[in-house]
């Protein structure tokens, strides 16, 4: 006969992977949001940067930066969350978007390199 076996005394301790949620963490990722927010603003009505390009590929800087701060402290994603399914998820979806916006830029590059020149319409005019 199977002995009755009570699961309430196990000693059985597991290890909790999940990311706890505080208000000191939310506090964090409000402050540096704003900070990340608050700095190419700055940046664009004070005309701090020599050249738009610049002031451009800084402010993309500054939008990768506030987007891996805003997975971490408001999606709460890290490698050990789910058991790393999340973080697997986000390089996977990464990825295809690589993968889409380079085929893409790539395939409009050779579009435009070798569509045939449409004819100006004034030198239409001008031939016989």
């Amino acid at each position: 006969m199977a002995a009755n076996h009570d699961h309430a005394h196990d000693d059985h301790h597991h290890e909790d992977d999940g990311f706890h949620v505080s208000f000191k963490g939310y506090a964090a990722g409000f402050i540096l949001s704003v900070i990340l927010t608050a700095i190419p603003f700055w940046l664009v009505m004070g005309k701090v940067l020599p050249t738009p390009k610049m002031t451009g590929f800084v402010i993309l800087g500054f939008a990768a930066v506030q987007m891996v701060v805003h997975m971490i402290y408001f999606l709460h994603m890290n490698a050990k969350v789910e058991g790393g399914w999340s973080m697997l998820a986000l390089l996977f979806t990464v990825a295809l978007v690589v993968i889409m916006l380079a085929g893409s830029v790539w395939v409009m590059y050779h579009m435009n390199a070798n569509m045939m020149p449409t004819p100006d319409p004034a030198a239409m005019r001008n031939m016989p």
